[in-house]
């Protein structure tokens, strides 16, 4: 099975769907990776900082197995100053030369406006009659940036999938590690501590020990 997992900004998929990753690999599945946005001088941020954040990358992608790793480089925070219409096209590019079976992707409602941008062109990219081969679409939670949008009803993140990952939480902890700069301590969200809890509550959701949460947004038998 082929499964494509969407980071808007690397660490994404860890915190959303790190242990269900794992699972698939375990799985024997065949797994790629889009990234979409990266760290740039323009904005800021030092050569370092971004060699440092390729180095992560690469190791990372050496944990999860992926087969193919997909950066589009647009420039991290600025989605919103992008055409949709060229978004749209390289997320299909790369969807298309894939045909995955399964997509993972991030929360449409997540306070990041990146993260919103992102899945409205997700969303244009996973259409049944001109993607057929999509069997599963699924949104997964990023601590830190889903459950902090605003408790409208249309914002709120309802989980419908559960995927346990009991014997993959230590794995996925160790794995967040490598993102150093993006692992907070107590009491901020992206503490490891507050990972493992999460997992921890999605578990007793579905019971099970540890757990991640999706929200199915298509399904195909």
């Amino acid at each position: 099975m082929k499964v494509l997992i969407i980071s808007v900004h690397p660490d994404d998929e860890t915190l959303g769907c790190g242990g269900t990753i794992l699972k698939h690999k375990k799985n024997g599945d065949e797994l790629y990776w889009l990234i979409i946005t990266k760290p740039d001088e323009k904005l800021g941020i030092s050569r370092e900082f971004i060699e440092k954040r390729k180095s992560e990358i690469n190791i990372v992608a050496h944990q999860y197995g992926f087969k193919q790793v997909f950066e589009l480089d647009y420039l991290t925070t600025k989605l919103h100053l992008v055409d949709i219409s060229d978004l749209i096209e390289k997320i299909s590019n790369v969807i298309m030369s894939i045909k995955p079976e399964v997509i993972y992707m991030n929360n449409r409602s997540d306070i990041h406006t990146d993260h919103q941008i992102a899945a409205k062109a997700i969303m244009s990219c996973v259409k049944s009659f001109r993607y057929p081969f999509i069997k599963r679409v699924l949104m997964y939670e990023c601590i830190s940036e889903t459950e902090m949008a605003p408790s409208f009803p249309e914002n709120i993140f309802i989980p419908n999938v559960y995927s346990d990952i009991t014997n993959y939480i230590n794995e996925k902890i160790e794995i967040m590690k490598i993102y150093e700069s993006e692992v907070q301590k107590i009491p901020l969200p992206r503490s490891l501590d507050n990972i493992r809890s999460l997992a921890r509550f999605r578990g007793a959701s579905c019971g099970v020990e540890y757990a991640e949460a999706f929200m199915l947004v298509r399904e195909r038998f």
